[in-house]
């Protein structure tokens, strides 16, 4: 069947504050889901939408899938539970940066970790939207809000940095009005095999408006950030003529032209590279001395949890004694009782 984006939603109504960037996370995975189902011959039968609690968690209401609005920061045990249980399902898990790093931040590595095939998407807004403004995991360092009215004392988790050090195999990262980018990237997600892991940056109009303005702002959009494609040299900049290279343990910023750089002097982004260290570098970049990285950051292939538990359970088949009850009925030590007495 072909499908179209109307078929992905619901005829419930979307309850996001108006100018919620939810709305355009919402749009990109809509049209994004027909594409999947093209590539990978997928029904939308074979969708599920887990989400725990916060603004994001409502999105499988609005998705004409099968869903589940779990509790907070239980959607990856959720999900886990679903994707073991029918391994055929595509599982995609909906949480916001309170939600994944904070109540449920163990479940979240741990899902990571295990490479349990699921695409999970990271809301990031840096702040508590549903509980009315709280600073959350993400928040800047200083922010001024309801529960630190004198600024935040904390450091916030980089939700790629924590990707990256959980051994997660696929790291994506975008901007909520970058739709087209997102897409594409949902897409890539769901080819995947593994933990699939996409941050959109994200912005809430009502308790933390602009977060992200120093990036998404049009104005200079285009030069402080960076849309990576494997195997694509790194450049950059609304002239595109900066790029990155590797200047001993450190990435840095060039101009091409200056100094005689050229193109090819520019690193080629390989995102398949096991080894995570520039993966690292690219994640940490911040505005505006480095270009925030967009697009898939990292994708390598690696056994999956739900594919190892399916062998294992195949192998024990193969060797197991006991098939049925009967069978361990009369397994191990047994005895007869003689009432002859």
């Amino acid at each position: 069947m072909k499908y179209t984006p109307q078929d992905f939603k619901s005829d419930q109504e979307v309850k996001w504050c108006p100018g919620c960037g939810n709305h355009a996370v919402l749009a990109s995975v809509q049209r994004a889901l027909p594409d999947v189902c093209e590539k990978l011959n997928y029904a939308r039968e074979r969708f599920v939408f887990v989400s725990g609690i916060g603004c994001a968690s409502r999105f499988p209401y609005y998705m004409n899938t099968y869903g589940f609005h779990g509790i907070h920061g239980r959607a990856p045990a959720i999900a886990t539970g679903v994707k073991v249980a029918n391994p055929s399902l595509t599982v995609w898990q909906v949480t916001g940066d309170g939600d994944a790093l904070a109540i449920g931040g163990n479940h979240f590595i741990h899902a990571i970790r295990r490479n349990i095939d699921l695409n999970i998407i990271l809301f990031n807004n840096q702040i508590y939207g549903l509980t009315k403004g709280q600073y959350s995991p993400t928040s800047k360092l200083g922010k001024i809000t309801k529960t630190s009215p004198f600024g935040t004392v904390e450091h916030p988790f980089n939700p790629g940095e924590v990707v990256l050090g959980a051994r997660g195999t696929f790291f994506a990262r975008s901007l909520d009005v970058e739709l087209k980018l997102s897409s594409e990237i949902m897409v890539e997600s769901a080819q995947h095999d593994g933990t699939a892991v996409t941050e959109i940056l994200q912005n809430c109009v009502i308790f933390n408006d602009g977060t992200h303005d120093e990036i998404t702002d049009k104005a200079y959009r285009a030069d402080r950030t960076i849309v990576l494609r494997h195997g694509q040299p790194m450049i950059f900049g609304a002239a595109r003529n900066m790029g990155l290279t590797l200047d001993g343990l450190k990435l840095k910023v060039v101009t091409l032209g200056e100094n005689g750089i050229t193109e090819k002097d520019i690193l080629v982004h390989d995102a398949k590279e096991p080894n995570p260290g520039i993966h690292m570098m690219l994640v940490n970049m911040q505005a505006p001395d480095y270009p925030v990285a967009l697009g898939v950051i990292r994708a390598v292939n690696d056994k999956t949890y739900d594919d190892n538990v399916r062998d294992q359970v195949l192998e024990v088949q193969g060797k197991a004694a006991i098939r049925n009850v009967t069978d361990l009925l009369h397994s191990g030590s047994t005895w007869t009782i003689n009432n002859e007495q």
